[in-house]
């Protein structure tokens, strides 16, 4: 390795070109941005270059369809059907520069190294490039998952070959894409509405928004009442707590659960009483001068584990709830701090650390939090990786990480913001967990009621923070929820207030960004790295959002009941993530790309 030297990076901006005296290795990567990173690690001796994404792809209009392919009937997918789905790629008009740039850049190379990303998307543009630059040098593959001097150094010392593997499951990810997008788009633009479109992953998205509305539009309202006293002990007069009425004469009150969405009324065979306003006035009465009396107190002590490191969808469901990101910001800027070093590769399905990683993590833990936060050995989470996507987890990058704090003078607020939550949540994946106490009180109270009434206290009281002293989610504990003074079985607690409260059960909630992408990758439909650009594409026509809601419009309804009546395959949610392990079993060469895609389009006898 030569030493540590600022590279004379490739211009891509036409007519400025770095000189080279001397041919060396030219290195080109996907991004501008990450060129810019890599050159603080490689030396004098190469050349780094940005093809600024893909360079070719499929014909996006019919004016970039070649005029020799013009008058075939497969011209319009740009996907020759009768001759193994073979796609017509073209050179997009805003990539020809780049591409000019980079074969002047080849005349003066002595090999070319291909370091885009690892995933199958970055494995096709290494393969367009070999295609179309056509080098008549040593061509080798550069992988790492973080841009480090550890791991580039490493990457230079092992390269490997292209993947053509990982590039057939991306190119027939992409024709399957441009065929049932552009076939079902068409029927859209003459029964709906002109530039309406379709997609095997953005139909099923929007039919969950779909028929959650229509739950929505169908559900039927029902009121039922309860009561909440304040107590408090006299031993501890100054810690007043809460109760709610729970059972009346031993039979439970109905809650919402209890009510029939469709109906309104209590669901069948529910052996609950429905207190309605006369009944909660008449207890409330009753109840003013009882006496309340501790019938038991249950302490049941319980450990609360951290969750997982960040994969791409719970980095956008956190950036959601965490940070009001949507998933397309989110991703901008993961995107930023994975080119400017910061963390590991943002699109990731694992949640696997190296032991790198693990040592790393745990070192910084000992360093915030002590030693008594650690636990005795690294802890292991699984996941469903899938082919595509078998990296690590997404964390602080490097053998040190760097703290929150240090970051914030070289990115931009979204990015120092993102890197908080990356590096807290991989810190608390690794500490000890949360010990609680959960604590439930049952309060009888009696006088002039046929029966008693219990009322039902809870509380948890943390008794050792461990990872909740850097991580807390908003559906997780706080450090003290409702805290209970210690109270004693028999014993008879003071009455400060007794209130009825009127409940109307309510809808099924809408989908949110966060709530959706949890959903999308539980039924296994898509891929995480590409949820924030569905989510982008549905609100830009079919969807709207108020608050974090999403809320279909009316060509989102009418879409979907098109599709549902002619289309049904592909918004049902098994047949789209089949379609899922299938590109996964293409990927790891389980699956001939060709015969599979005939029986899509073609049907089995085809």
């Amino acid at each position: 390795m030569p030493p540590r030297a600022k590279t004379k990076t490739a211009s891509n901006s036409n007519g400025s070109i770095a000189s080279n005296i001397r041919k060396q290795p030219l290195v080109i990567v996907e991004s501008p941005t990450k060129a810019a990173t890599i050159e603080r690690f490689l030396g004098d001796g190469y050349t780094v270059a940005s093809s600024i994404g893909h360079i070719r792809d499929l014909p996006a209009n019919a004016s970039e369809i070649p005029a020799r392919h013009k008058g075939q009937p497969w011209a319009r997918y740009g996907i020759n059907l009768d001759e193994g789905f073979d796609p017509l790629y073209i050179i997009a008009e805003r990539a020809r520069p780049v591409v000019a740039e980079l074969r002047r850049h080849l005349k003066n190379a002595s090999e070319l190294l291909l370091a885009t990303d690892e995933d199958r998307e970055g494995e096709a543009i290494a393969w367009h490039l070999v295609e179309v630059l056509k080098p008549r040098i040593p061509v080798r593959r550069l992988v790492f998952h973080e841009i480090t001097q550890t791991a580039i150094e490493h990457a230079l010392a092992n390269p490997r070959e292209i993947d053509i593997a990982r590039v057939q499951a991306q190119e027939t990810r992409r024709v399957l894409d441009r065929l049932v997008g552009y076939g079902i788009s068409e029927v859209l633009w003459r029964k709906i509405q002109p530039k309406l479109s379709a997609g095997r992953v953005q139909t099923p998205a929007l039919r969950l928004i779909v028929d959650r509305e229509r739950s929505r539009m169908s559900f039927k309202r029902a009121l039922y009442w309860d009561l909440e006293a304040i107590l408090e002990s006299s031993a501890y007069s100054e810690t007043s707590f809460k109760a709610s009425l729970k059972q009346l004469a031993e039979k439970p009150l109905a809650q919402g659960k209890d009510f029939d969405a469709t109906t309104g009324s209590l669901a069948p065979n529910r052996a609950v009483q429905h207190l309605v306003e006369a009944d909660a006035n008449r207890i409330t009465s009753a109840l003013a001068n009882a006496a309340f009396i501790v019938a038991s107190v249950d302490k049941t002590p319980r450990s609360q584990r951290p969750r997982p490191p960040f994969i791409t969808s719970t980095l956008q469901i956190a950036g959601s709830s965490q940070l009001r990101f949507n998933a397309s910001r989110t991703m901008r800027a993961a995107q930023t701090l994975y080119q400017n070093g910061y963390i590991t590769y943002m699109r990731t399905d694992s949640t696997t650390l190296s032991s790198q990683a693990l040592t790393a993590t745990r070192t910084e833990i000992q360093k915030q939090y002590g030693e008594e936060h650690l636990p005795g050995t690294a802890r292991t989470y699984t996941s469903r990786a899938s082919a595509q996507e078998a990296h690590e987890a997404i964390r602080p990058a490097g053998e040190t990480f760097s703290h929150p704090d240090a970051v914030a003078a070289d990115v931009d607020a979204d990015a120092t913001r993102l890197y908080k939550l990356i590096w807290q949540r991989t810190l608390a994946s690794q500490m000890r967990d949360a010990q609680l106490e959960k604590t439930t009180v049952a309060i009888e109270a009696t006088a002039g009621l046929d029966g008693l009434a219990t009322f039902e206290a809870e509380g948890d009281i943390v008794t050792f923070p461990g990872y909740l002293l850097v991580w807390q989610e908003s559906d997780s504990t706080d450090m003290n929820q409702n805290l209970l003074p210690p109270l004693a079985e028999n014993e008879q607690l003071q009455l400060k207030s007794l209130e009825s409260l009127k409940h109307e059960t309510r809808p099924p909630n809408r989908w949110t960004e966060a709530s959706l992408i949890a959903e999308l990758e539980k039924l296994g439909i898509g891929r995480p790295s590409t949820y924030a650009s569905i989510l982008e594409r549905i609100q830009d026509v079919y969807v709207e959002r108020k608050g974090t809601s999403l809320i279909p419009k009316w060509v989102g309804f009418a879409v979907i009941q098109l599709m549902d009546q002619h289309f049904a395959g592909l918004t049902n949610p098994t047949f789209t993530a089949r379609m899922e392990e299938d590109l996964d079993r293409i990927a790891s060469q389980e699956l001939d790309p060709i015969p599979w895609l005939r029986e899509f389009w073609f049907g089995a006898d085809g």
